[in-house]
């Protein structure tokens, strides 16, 4: 069984802005890797060459952030995996938001990247304590639905299936698939049409 991800702790970056789609997250000229290795450096790649060292993932008070919280309809557009990848790969573990796109929030699941929601209130609350303390130590901890910041404690929500596969254990398909490999041969063994032919 894959790591279990109950509680994910550090610093935040915070990125405003709604409707942020994956094409931004990571230009389609970088989808031409034949590896995910080195897309980190490539997040946003676009929006950080305009912004000339002024983009939220370029300035040293976000620097080494563990948890990027973003506004509403987060990875919207394709559905490429090469998105939440880049931003792994940058040092992300958790997303914060309003709310995801649904295929971009999937393919975080199978990540292990937790994407917790918040309303848009509190969301706003937390973006301008992040940037006031940028320092600050928070704390996501999906079995309670707890985000713990400088504010208190806020309660986020989680997409279920998510939530239980990443506490569970069951979000890494292929770690599922490994360790079920003996019942998968056994299985394979029993069907009549994989049997040998004795002649």
């Amino acid at each position: 069984m894959a790591e279990s991800i109950r509680r994910i702790e550090g610093s935040a970056c915070v990125l405003r802005g709604n409707d942020t789609d994956t094409d931004r997250i990571l230009p389609a000229r970088y989808l031409r890797c034949t590896t995910f290795d080195g897309l980190g450096e490539h997040a946003f790649a676009d929006d950080r060459a305009e912004a000339n060292g002024a983009h939220p993932l370029d300035q040293q008070r976000f620097a080494n952030a563990a948890i990027l919280i973003v506004g509403r309809n987060f990875g919207c557009g394709s559905s490429r995996e090469h998105a939440p990848q880049s931003l792994m790969r940058r040092g992300f573990r958790a997303f914060v938001g309003e709310s995801f796109a649904e295929i971009f929030a999937g393919n975080c699941t199978a990540l292990g990247l937790p994407c917790a929601t918040l309303e848009a209130a509190q969301l706003e609350q937390l973006m301008q304590s992040v940037e006031a303390q940028p320092g600050q130590k928070l704390a996501l901890d999906l079995e309670r639905r707890r985000l713990h910041c400088a504010l208190g404690e806020l309660s986020t929500d989680f997409q279920e299936s998510a939530r239980s596969a990443l506490t569970g254990g069951s979000w890494n398909a292929t770690a599922v698939l490994l360790e079920a490999g003996a019942a998968i041969e056994k299985t394979a063994r029993a069907l009549p049409y994989t049997a040998r032919s004795s002649g």
